[in-house]
């Protein structure tokens, strides 16, 4: 069994598609957001970096106390209750993991006209290997 072959389409039907709206207006609205929107990115990427050094410099720090208090626990000048720490230390934990990143993102985002690119240059920041 053979199908038949396509029948042509006549020219008169066939769409031909129309020129694109005129996109000087689109450029022009863009051109005059353009520095605020290159300034939030910038400053939430530099914003991003900062904060990722600083949370090395933090977990060296805290894993530099780790160590200490063990080499401490080690020659028998100290006893630590570790039950006693995570006892202390875990609502502190679970407060901060809950509402601090929602504080960090409000602070960092006050009076900002250009919040949504920030948070974007933030991120990629936060992602970036420099």
């Amino acid at each position: 069994m053979t199908t038949p072959p396509p029948t042509p389409v006549p020219a008169a039907t066939l769409s031909v598609p129309s020129a694109p709206p005129d996109s000087s207006a689109l450029s022009e609205a863009l051109r005059g957001m353009l520095p605020d929107l290159s300034v939030g990115a910038l400053l939430g990427f530099a914003t991003g970096v900062a904060l990722r050094h600083i949370g090395r410099v933090a977990l060296i720090a805290l894993g530099a106390l780790f160590i200490t208090l063990q080499l401490l626990s080690y020659f028998g000048l100290i006893t630590v209750n570790w039950l006693q720490v995570q006892a202390l230390t875990e609502p502190w934990l679970r407060q901060g993991s809950e509402q601090g990143g929602a504080w960090l993102t409000r602070v960092l985002t006050a009076n900002l006209p250009f919040a949504g690119a920030f948070t974007a240059g933030l991120l990629l920041g936060l992602r970036a290997r420099v």
